[in-house]
């Protein structure tokens, strides 16, 4: 579904990616690991046409994406639910809602999504005429996800939807990324938590200072004693 190679961006004089390649196929979770800095962030931000590469591919079902904008990224079917939530403060849950589908015009159909995002977040049911500023953490971050479904994703980018969120919560929010995948929609997934991201995830990639270091089946890389000791505190 979604190809990267030999990806390359830089701001300034810093280097963010250096060769950056990986696969995503249709139906799975793949999730990114690593620590800060390591440019997973910056994966999602070229493929979602946020930053643009300096050199290398991005194909998406098999045409290449990395020229162009991204209003017409999304068009084509991919979503982002950015770090940091990206939310409207201002406007209330059901306006931020209304703007995950600015680029739809199915008013029938974004009417079905949405009471399906709804469903996958009940918590927002209850808050549609909130202002979304005044939600919790973890609230913040069902809108940003429920926002992007609004978009009718085929491919989902989820960066850090754990971030600064209790334990409890982590396990909602991980549990709903499992069902949005389950409905048919594939995710790429960055997440410090490696532990969680790799329970989750079918593949997974690790990234260290802009360069893939490993890659394989999420529960081999979950079993090895490297990961392990770098990245889930064990051994």
């Amino acid at each position: 579904m979604l190809e990267v190679r030999d990806l390359h961006v830089a701001y300034g004089a810093v280097k963010a990616l250096q060769g950056v390649t990986l696969r995503v196929e249709r139906g799975q979770i793949v999730t990114l690991i690593g620590g800060n800095g390591a440019g997973k962030t910056t994966t999602l931000r070229a493929i979602s046409g946020l930053v643009r590469p300096a050199s290398g591919a991005i194909e998406y079902e098999g045409a290449p994406i990395t020229r162009l904008a991204p209003h017409e990224i999304v068009r084509l079917g991919i979503a982002h639910s950015p770090e940091g939530r990206g939310i409207f403060a201002n406007l209330s849950v059901d306006e931020n809602l209304a703007l995950g589908a600015f680029a739809r015009r199915d008013r029938a159909q974004i009417a079905l999504d949405r009471e399906r995002s709804l469903t996958l977040f009940p918590r927002l049911r209850e808050r549609l005429r909130q202002n979304a500023g005044t939600l919790s953490g973890g609230e913040q971050q069902m809108l940003a996800m429920a926002r992007a479904l609004l978009a009718r994703p085929r491919l989902l980018l989820l960066d850090e939807p754990s971030l600064g969120l209790a334990p409890q919560v982590v396990q909602v929010i991980f549990r709903i990324i499992r069902d949005i995948n389950a409905g048919g929609t594939t995710i790429l997934l960055v997440e410090q938590n490696a532990h969680m991201a790799l329970k989750v995830a079918h593949r997974a990639y690790v990234l260290e200072v802009g360069r893939i270091k490993m890659e394989g089946e999420a529960a081999a890389l979950a079993a090895s004693d490297e990961v392990r000791k770098a990245y889930l505190g064990v051994g």
